[in-house]
């Protein structure tokens, strides 16, 4: 596929949408900025006994456990303010002192159990009842609260009380210092059911040793710095080899070009919005759009170059065909399932658990990627066997070595995600965030490591025209002839000359009944 046809057939098709997605991010202000937790009138949910609501959830690093030992790790409150229903102020007159409880509790993912109780073996409540009063000695109308056998201080629980018939009530700003790394949970809770229907606004500042970026994202940034010089190194080389041997160049290799590019140009966006998530806490929607854009759009192509290639596009055909349309419409569709899915799953982030909207749109990615592996393994079988009739031994031996590749990455691929499917029922806590960025920078790896392979086989040299697609079937084959009759009487090289006619009949006949029958199956 040359780069002519990705840009007038699928790059530009997209650009409306992509402007349109840029310009509706731009207009539209995000609900929440990443490591700073905003909270804009959330209501508080019923859940048992309690009305709660999820402050947040983010791996943090300990000092001593950091690059940085003159940092610290924190979570900082800020203009915290709790509205509860004029029903509920009403109950109460302007000369009480407290007249309803909402209490902001922190704990460790370790210490899950020591938040809450259950009386007699029963169901397990987050607020203190009679029966558990006299049980557990909690203070009824209170969260209960166990203390933790490693820091008898955590969990940690800040009071925040209304006063009188008041509608509003202001939390201080505080700062809660974390000394030990580990995954932290905030949620805030009113025990009293008068607090139906409680509101809150404000924001919460997560803040790691080395900056902003939450436990789970923080070694991504070192990593695409790795991924970026890799992507560099090759593209260099590519350079090189397309600069020498230009006039060779295939339409194919148009097309590998643009996928290391694009790669490239991720890698570095992906560095840079990493970078400034850690240095400023804030996470600008419109410049995380891009660069899932870019990503979106680079494994959009990826997959219809390793698809064109699977088929013998420019090797054993000149065009697509009637499957051009096929291609494109798949190509599409990817790109949009691809881009919803990675916008859900980085744009406006705030947590470091994946929100359930994720499962949904993972299924559809999921489907295409399992479409595109039977499609490219059925094509790639259809043009090894040209080849084999066609007795094209160059050719036949680099799809070989691409089909093994295939065959490798498919393999790693359903181990992996066999291992991730492990990993993520055996941590439903997130008590291994730490090397939970393995998971998703795995897929980053083994693009790149395909991609080489894909270099090294369609590598620019001046060999190149070998590989492209002629109509004259036999030409290789007479080239490896006359090869091994150098040196040769004359007499003996008519006589190979003669067999070699024969021979080059009897290929194209064959050729010309395979392609019938390929054009009538398509």
């Amino acid at each position: 596929m040359d780069f002519s046809f990705l840009l007038t057939r699928i790059i530009k098709p997209l650009i409306p949408f992509l402007s349109f997605s840029l310009l509706l991010f731009t207009i539209i202000p995000p609900p929440a900025h990443a490591s700073i937790h905003i909270y804009n009138a959330d209501t508080f949910r019923e859940v048992g006994n309690a009305f709660l609501l999820p402050g947040g959830s983010e791996g943090l690093l300990s000092a001593a456990s950091s690059s940085l030992h003159d940092g610290h790790s924190l979570i900082r409150f800020e203009n915290i303010t709790f509205w509860r229903t004029k029903a509920s102020a009403d109950g109460h007159s302007d000369m009480e002192h407290s007249t309803g409880l909402v209490q902001v509790v922190i704990f460790e993912a370790a210490d899950r159990n020591n938040i809450g109780g259950s009386a007699y073996g029963g169901q397990r409540s987050i607020c203190c009842t009679p029966d558990l009063a006299k049980l557990e000695g909690c203070k009824q109308g209170e969260v209960i609260r166990i203390p933790s056998a490693m820091d008898i201080d955590w969990p940690i629980v800040l009071n925040v009380q209304f006063g009188g018939n008041s509608l509003i009530t202001n939390m201080d700003n505080a700062d809660v210092p974390i000394t030990k790394t580990g995954m932290y949970n905030l949620f805030f809770i009113a025990c009293d059911p008068k607090l139906k229907g409680l509101v809150m606004s404000g924001k919460t500042t997560w803040k790691n040793p080395d900056g902003y970026l939450p436990g789970r994202m923080a070694p991504l940034r070192k990593f695409y710095v790795y991924m970026a010089l890799a992507y560099l190194v090759v593209s260099v080389i590519w350079l090189i080899q397309y600069i020498r041997f230009w006039r060779d160049i295939l339409q194919l290799q148009h097309c590998i070009t643009a996928v290391i590019v694009l790669g490239l140009f991720e890698m570095i966006l992906w560095y840079f919005e990493y970078a400034n998530f850690n240095n400023t806490g804030m996470r600008p929607v419109v410049i995380t759009t891009w660069v899932v854009t870019v990503g979106a759009l680079r494994k959009t192509i990826s997959r219809i170059l390793i698809l064109s290639i699977s088929m013998g596009y420019g090797v054993v055909r000149p065009t697509l065909g009637g499957l051009t349309s096929k291609v494109l419409l798949l190509g599409v569709t990817y790109f949009l399932a691809s881009e919803l899915l990675d916008i859900t799953e980085y744009v406006g982030t705030v947590n470091d658990i994946s929100g359930r909207a994720r499962l949904f749109l993972v299924l559809p990615d999921a489907f295409l990627d399992a479409f595109l592996i039977l499609w490219i393994f059925t094509a790639l079988s259809k043009t090894l066997e040209q080849l084999q009739a066609k007795r094209s031994s160059v050719k036949l031996d680099i799809y070989r070595k691409f089909s093994n590749a295939l065959a490798v990455t498919v393999i790693a691929s359903v181990a992996w995600i066999a291992y991730e499917v492990y990993f993520k029922a055996t941590d439903p806590f997130n008590e291994r965030w730490q090397s939970a960025w393995v998971i998703t920078t795995f897929w980053d790896v083994l693009a790149f490591a395909l991609l080489c392979v894909i270099c090294y086989l369609w590598v620019p040299s001046q060999n190149s025209q070998r590989y492209a697609y002629s109509e004259e079937t036999g030409k290789e084959f007479d080239d490896e002839t006359q090869s091994l009759t150098r040196g040769k009487p004359e007499g003996d090289v008519s006589l190979v000359k003669l067999e070699k006619k024969e021979k080059d009949t009897d290929n194209m006949n064959v050729s010309d009944e395979d392609d019938t029958e390929e054009d009538k199956r398509e």
